[in-house]
Order: structure tokens, then sequence, then C-alpha cells
């Protein structure tokens, strides 16, 4: 383990360049495809300023390089290339390798960790019970290029932190959190050896192919707003159209910019449809207490001034969610330009799910996901036809039920029922050791977040029972162990 600076070597910088030049079409095609909703744990960054995250908060968190291979599934001589891994480890609780003590490792799904070292708190909130060493480890450029490479980087690192230190026994325990949590589901599968049990906390494995129906996601936005509220509800379905007749009109595209104070004038009425749709989406996704975001936003619409017309309620809706502001950019995203890029060359590769809306059957309009339309657009952007059927292929996700059943153990997929992403989770037991744990009122993956004094209840016996789940995992892990080597 090395704590110095990263060395990087020419061919690799050439490869970075390559693929920053390519992902930059993302930002400037006028084809690129809908980005459809963020799969991450950052997007309830929307209710404060971002923070600074980094390993100087804390003299806990100490920073190593892992020299990793950068292609590992061919021989071609630049394959061999390799570059500085890096990723964190917190020793402050470990009981160390003699006594076998366990490692918790989270696994980062896209962009730097700095976020994940104080955003994450499952890890940090247990180590102590569990005397554990606490690993996070920063996916690679090519893990976010190539999906299944991810796998065989954490193997890596934790093979070779488990060697370095001694600690050949100590039980991994993966954690992962939205698209991370499909990373540590899938890991566990592959890597059995590697990480005794994994923790999946809102992770859509099954939003791909027709597993989960196209309008999961937005039904279920649809159901957290009219829950909220029923007028809202109907003021938010009403909308869409209204949106599109003052368009029509002369200076339309105008006097639209004007009541949704745009800081640039709209281009067209997509445009400020799509940023209402961010809206709703983020709301519901992040739906966290005690602010609980959707019924900000319905808040302002129902509480608009009497007598207020439909537009100007749905823009009360706004400043309640964003706050008052003198203008609003509609290009917003929540997340780093490098992580939307990155998100994009992911769905439009291997992450092909089908997220859609049909006539009807959500508040939003009807936006069908059609696959045909959806390579073309994407091999407009980057020459390459995306791969729908390849995590079905590589991973599984049809019949899962019967599949695992025999196949898996140790997966907690946890879920929060008001996350539009559920739609596409694990609901229900597999097996014995193959859970679900479920909140009906939980967001998404609030459960891995920072225990505070307000959290209700529910979230409280949600995180109990996987600790509990986990510690039953270790302590048959550590019979055995006994029972082999005595």
């Amino acid at each position: 383990m090395n704590s110095s600076s990263p060395k990087v070597s020419l061919q690799w910088l050439i490869s970075i360049l390559v693929l920053v030049i390519f992902f930059s079409a993302t930002c400037v095609s006028p084809t690129q495809p809908k980005i459809l909703p963020k799969l991450s744990v950052l997007g309830r960054t929307f209710l404060r300023e971002p923070a600074t995250f980094s390993e100087s908060n804390s003299q806990d968190f100490q920073t190593f390089y892992y020299n990793q291979t950068l292609d590992h599934f061919n021989y071609r001589p630049e394959s061999y290339t390799t570059f500085q891994h890096r990723y964190v480890m917190n020793f402050k609780y470990w009981g160390g390798a003699n006594a076998s003590a366990p490692i918790f490792a989270y696994l980062g799904a896209e962009g730097d960790l700095d976020y994940d070292l104080s955003g994450i708190g499952f890890l940090t909130d247990n180590a102590h019970q569990f005397k554990a060493l606490l690993v996070y480890i920063e996916v690679s450029l090519m893990a976010q290029v190539l999906l299944h490479k991810f796998s065989i980087d954490y193997a890596e690192v934790l093979i070779y932190i488990k060697k370095k230190l001694l600690a050949e026994n100590s039980p991994v325990i993966v954690v992962g959190a939205s698209y991370g949590g499909m990373l540590a589901s899938w890991f566990r599968l592959k890597y059995p050896h590697v990480a005794l049990g994994a923790l999946a906390s809102s992770a859509p494995i099954l939003y791909f192919e027709d597993i989960t129906p196209q309008n999961g996601y937005y039904s279920i936005v649809t159901k957290d707003f009219r829950e909220a509220s029923e007028s809202c509800y109907k003021t938010i379905r009403e909308s869409w159209s209204e949106i599109d007749r003052v368009a029509s009109e002369p200076n339309g595209l105008s006097i639209l910019s004007k009541k949704f104070r745009t800081c640039d004038r709209l281009n067209n009425s997509d445009e400020l449809k799509d940023y209402l749709d961010t809206i709703y989406c983020t709301a519901a996704q992040y739906n966290d207490p005690p602010m609980y975001p959707v019924t900000m936003a319905c808040g302002g619409i129902d509480g608009a001034p009497e007598g207020s017309d439909i537009l100007s309620r749905i823009f009360a809706g706004v400043v309640a969610f964003r706050g008052n502001r003198s203008c609003y950019h509609t290009n917003t995203n929540y997340f780093s330009i490098e992580t939307i890029r990155g998100w994009v060359w992911q769905t439009c590769s291997e992450m092909v799910m089908p997220i859609g809306r049909g006539d009807n059957d959500t508040m939003f309009p009807p936006a069908p996901f059609n696959l045909t339309t959806f390579i073309q657009e994407c091999t407009s952007i980057y020459g390459v036809s995306p791969r729908p059927h390849w995590v079905t292929t590589y991973y599984g996700g049809h019949n899962i039920e019967l599949i695992l059943r025999r196949f898996a153990s140790n997966i907690i997929f946890s879920n929060g029922l008001r996350d539009p992403y559920s739609s596409g989770g694990v609901l229900k037991n597999i097996s014995d050791s193959v859970l679900a744990i479920l909140t009906v009122n939980g967001s998404h993956c609030l459960d891995i977040l920072p225990a505070t004094s307000t959290d209700p209840e529910w979230l409280v016996m949600q995180r109990k029972a996987e600790v509990e789940v986990i510690e039953s995992w270790i302590a048959q892990y550590y019979a055995d162990l006994h029972a082999i080597t005595k």
C-alpha cells in the first residue's frame, strides 16, 4: 500500500483524454437521449448547497493507491497498462487480523469517494459494534465504461488489502447504494470467495428488458404525489397541456420563460417540461424525513394565492422546492457534469433501463421507451450500439426468485417503497439468507445515510434489522472457520 500521490502512465493519460473527448459529445449533441432518472445516493443535495467532503475531514481516513491493470479481459499489450486505483481505509475500530475482525467495503459507483466518506453513514455508524475495518473503493474510469470490469477491479483491491494486512480470514461485507447497490449484489454473486455478504441499498437490479413494467418508476412518483395531495396531483397532471398551449401562442416561450423565471429564454416547451419532470422525480426519489420534498412541492402548489392560474401554481411548487431565487436554471441535474456524462454513457451502452410512460397511466405526459429509437440516438452520439440484454446475460434477472433460491446467499436488498426505483428492486425474500428489508415510507438509499436523532422509528428498525442479519452471517462464518481450523 502506498499513500503517496498517484503516478499515471503516458498510455493511461492518452486513454483518459480519448475517453473525455468521447464523453464530451453528451453535452453538445442535439440528438442526446433524455437522461433517465439518475441512480445515485447524491441527488438529495438539492435541498442544500453541496458540501465539500474529503478525507481531510477526519484523521481516521487514509488514502492509498493500488497498481490496477487497465483491462483484465484481453491480452493486447496495452491492456497491461496500469493505473493508480484509489481507495480509502479507516482503521479506528478494527479488531485486527489476529482476531479475524471483519472488513466493511463500500463499493463506489460513480465519481470520486469524497462524498462517501462522510455521506454514507452505515459503515461508520456500525464500525465500533463490529470492530470492523472500513474500506472505500473508488470506481475506476474503465469500470464506468465497461460494466463487467468493476467486479474484478474491486476483487483485486480487496484481495490485495487482505494479503497485505495478513487478514485472509477476515470476512468482507460489501455495501453499495443505488447503482453501487446493484454492484454490491452482483459482486457477491460473482465473487463469493471475496465477499461473505452484501448490503444492496435501493438496487433496481430488475429494471431491465421486460422484467419490470416500463412505467414502474413514474407510477411511484405519481403515487407519492397523489398520496401527499390529490389536488396537487391533479394540478400537475393538467399542467402539461397548458404548457404546450401557452408555448404555441405568439411569444409563448417568452411568456413561459418570464412566468417560470428561467435564467435563459426557453427554446421549446419540452425544455420546461423536462425541468419539471426532473423536479418531481427528484422530490419523490429523495423524499426524506423530516423535510419530505414531495410535501414541500405540493405545499407550494396548493398554497398558491387564491385565483392563481394553473401555471402560477406549478411555479409556486418550484419555488417551494428550490427556494426563492432571482432565476432558475432549467438544465439543473443536481449532479456534476462528469457524473452525468458517465451515467449517459452507461445507459447508452450496457445499463439499458427501459423507463417510460404510457397514456394516462401516470401524472406525466406519455413518453414510452422505444428501444429502436434509443439505439439510434445512442449510436449517433457514441458510434456504438447499446447492449440491452447485457445485464441479464451477465448477471441474470429473469426468474430471479427461482434462480437465486439455491444459488445465492447472504444478500440484503433494502428498499423504501416511496422510492420510484423500488419498482425494479427485489421486494420479497428469496431464501433464508437472500432477504428483502423494506419500509413503506422510505426513500432512495435512506437506510445507509448517517443516523440522526430525528430518524423515525421505522427507519431505526430497518437499520437494526440489517445489522442483525449481518451479525448472523459473520457469526456463522466464525463458527465455520473454527470448525475447519480447530
